[in-house]
């Protein structure tokens, strides 16, 4: 029964969430050209908040846990578990005092309103991932542009997104670069639960119901641990330690 409403249910989610997108792609031209960096950042952050509410006309909620304060005006490393594209949104939305920038395949960089636009122009990296030369030199460039603006930026060492809740291992390359480029950031290390639910029958019709929760944990100083790999271990065991499979 629940799948049987899902159908009109997604294809209402998909007009809003479509027409949410091209009504934001303007908007973000408009606020960069005419008034900069700052403008645009707001017009993304709003996106995000209209994005999550075309997710609440599936049922999805949202819960932030953040029993921690995450000081302001230094660069941070987010370090989160990958679920589904609805990850995204709630990480901008939540933490966008931080100016959460993305690290994201090139293939995101073009044809996507909004979505491509925020991509090429908010500060974010696009990478190929079949050319890993290419890509640890701009994850460098992108891992000093976040020390110097004290930005956030999103990484997710899976490197995929998990079709079942169930993490994958890390991988460390990406993340080391960051870390190594950035050693005045803070590592936040973030469980993301039940995203994968809103894919749970594919992707039409889309899962009802998901609670999607954040779970961050207390924040790591990178240039307080010698040992790299170390960090690297317990940032993974914090991320891994609050996720339900």
């Amino acid at each position: 029964m629940q799948k049987l409403l899902a159908y009109p249910l997604t294809v209402l989610y998909f007009i809003c969430f479509g027409l949410t997108l091209v009504i934001f792609h303007p908007i973000q031209w408009f606020c960069k050209n005419s008034f900069g960096y700052q403008a645009h950042k707001i017009s993304v952050d709003w996106l995000q908040f209209f994005l999550m509410r075309c997710l609440n006309l599936l049922g999805t909620t949202f819960s932030f846990k953040n029993p921690y304060t995450i000081e302001k005006g230094v660069p941070l490393i987010l370090v989160a578990n990958h679920q589904s594209m609805y990850d995204i949104p709630p990480l901008i939305w939540y933490l966008r005092k931080h100016h959460v920038k993305f690290i994201s395949k090139k293939e995101l960089g073009k044809g996507i309103p909004s979505v491509s636009y925020n991509l090429r122009h908010g500060g974010s990296v696009l990478i190929d991932r079949r050319d890993a030369v290419s890509s640890i030199e701009a994850i460098k460039d992108f891992a000093k542009r976040i020390a110097k603006n004290k930005w956030a930026a999103v990484i997710f060492p899976e490197g995929t997104r998990s079709r079942d809740g169930r993490p994958k291992p890390f991988k460390t390359k990406g993340l080391l670069t960051m870390m190594t480029y950035a050693p005045n950031a803070l590592i936040v290390p973030i469980s993301i639960n039940n995203s994968w639910k809103t894919l749970r029958y594919g992707k039409f019709p889309m899962g009802l119901g998901a609670n999607i929760t954040f779970t961050v944990h207390k924040p790591l100083q990178v240039d307080l641990y010698d040992d790299k790999l170390e960090l690297l271990n317990l940032v993974e065991a914090q991320v891994k330690s609050s996720i339900n499979t």
